[in-house]
């Protein structure tokens, strides 16, 4: 087996080959975990998580938290020391990284790093051959009897907001930062946006955020954005909606953001957060026979197959759903199938996901717009979080458990959980979800008292007959 990338596609198959018995070779430019582990998802909820500590303090005076007076006589108050967050921010990732590849290497797996290309043609012996260009230099060429590509995706650059590192920022640079931004403007109202414009909103920095739609998150549930939405507002975000970024010059010590009806927005800096392309690009993917997207995506079927034979696919370069959990599963999917083992093909209705603003989104399974668009059969509910005894002694006001169930059998269908650790509170939904639970079984499960899932339990008792 050789594997481009070692992401969680990459490295999560390469783990299950190796368990399986083949020899396993990672090709891997950036080092192993990849962009999620080195520039995305560890880093930007490392820094969300030092966020989510700042937005804790807002309660604080009602559950009886004071700050002792500081030198001068006021009370003292609770500030992020840019410099230290992201000292740590990198010092995890990179830790992280080295762990995976400590991992990779006890098992048995070879990392090679550079960067891989495919030779058009199979060769007299069946197998694929990879072409790398080491890091180092040198190059080498690799034979495979099965090849994975899981490049990933990288931020999406437009020509008239050109990111220099320093004022304007792809999500991958904003870990540069050693102040906390004074007016930080953020272009993209969609999930990485929302995230980063939550995060420094309440680390102290003046946030506005451009979203061309009517509301941010316009993909998500839409009473967990219209919560999300108020929430900034309320924390003193500004939201522009139904604006559209024109261009993003950097002027000074500063950035000027354009918008297409001509009025501009002044900030210290600009995180231009516009979604991803995949690094498909230059791999001679097409010439071997892979089938990509106009966007560049590889096109794959539900075992993580490409039309190509020999060849799989993982992961962000295939955008089947850009979260490192689906990228891992179809990564395990693709050498479980090559290799012979029993496999269930890729269910996306079983996913959850989250979106780490403050509070979270969490959702599972199927929607409320596919319920009342008359797409499914479904009886739906909801309860506020702050009737839930536990939430009123964590001082939550804010946040709602949904639950989606079949009106004829009564099974769990899907949900939506808006409130602090939602990621943690979707699973026993998810689990509902996966193995086909009824809003009875679910009901009857004990719950601790006083908790969070006490309202999930709620939720199912609502449906009971719906």
């Amino acid at each position: 087996m050789v594997i481009i990338g070692g992401g969680p596609g990459g490295y999560e198959a390469a783990l299950v080959a190796s368990q399986l018995g083949a020899h396993v070779s990672v090709v891997e430019r950036q080092g192993m975990g990849g962009s999620a582990v080195l520039t995305d998802v560890v880093p930007s909820k490392t820094l969300i998580a030092t966020a989510e500590w700042m937005t804790l303090t807002e309660q604080a005076g009602e559950l009886g938290i004071g700050a002792d007076g500081g030198p001068d006589g006021q009370a003292g108050t609770l500030r992020a020391d840019m410099d230290v967050v992201d000292r740590r921010v990198r010092r995890l990732a990179d830790k992280q990284s080295r762990d995976i590849r400590t991992r990779l290497e006890r098992e048995g797996i070879r990392v090679v790093e550079g960067t891989g290309r495919v030779d058009p043609e199979i060769s007299p012996a069946g197998s694929r051959r990879v072409h790398v260009a080491e890091n180092d230099g040198g190059t080498q060429v690799l034979e495979a009897e099965v090849l994975l590509v899981a490049t990933g995706a990288s931020p999406r650059v437009l020509d008239t907001a050109k990111p220099d590192g320093e004022r304007i920022l792809t999500w991958a640079q904003m870990y540069n930062l050693t102040e906390i931004p004074e007016h930080l403007v953020v272009v993209g109202s969609g999930v990485t946006g929302a995230e980063f414009a939550s995060a420094y909103n309440a680390l102290g920095a003046e946030v506005t955020l451009v979203s061309s739609r009517d509301r941010v998150l316009p993909g998500e549930d839409e009473n967990a954005a219209e919560l999300i939405e108020g929430v900034f507002l309320r924390r003193g975000m500004h939201v522009l909606s139904r604006s559209r970024a024109a261009g993003v010059r950097r002027v000074g010590d500063g950035v000027e953001v354009e918008l297409t009806d001509g009025r501009v927005v002044k900030g210290s800096h600009c995180l231009v957060a516009v979604g991803g392309v995949p690094n498909t690009a230059g791999m001679g993917l097409e010439e071997a026979g892979v089938s990509l997207t106009r966007s560049g995506h590889i096109e794959t079927d539900r075992v993580s197959r490409t039309r190509a034979p020999r060849i799989y696919a993982a992961g962000d370069c295939t955008g089947v759903l850009p979260l490192a959990s689906v990228a891992a599963m179809q990564g395990r999917i693709a050498m479980w199938h090559a290799l012979g083992d029993a496999v269930a093909p890729l269910n996306l209705d079983t996913v959850a996901a989250n979106i780490f603003t403050a509070p979270e989104i969490a959702t599972i399974g199927v929607t409320q717009k596919a319920i009342e668009a008359g797409e499914v059969d479904g009886a739906i509910t909801r309860l506020p979080l702050a009737r839930n005894p536990r939430a009123k002694m964590l001082g939550i006001k804010e946040g709602f458990i949904k639950l989606f169930s079949d009106r004829s059998t009564g099974t769990v269908l899907g949900g939506v959980v808006v409130a602090p650790r939602a990621g943690e509170l979707i699973y026993p939904i998810s689990l509902a979800v996966a193995q086909r639970l009824t809003v009875d079984q679910l009901a009857n499960v004990i719950t601790v008292y006083p908790s969070l899932t006490g309202s999930i339990a709620e939720a199912a008792r609502v449906l009971h007959r719906a």
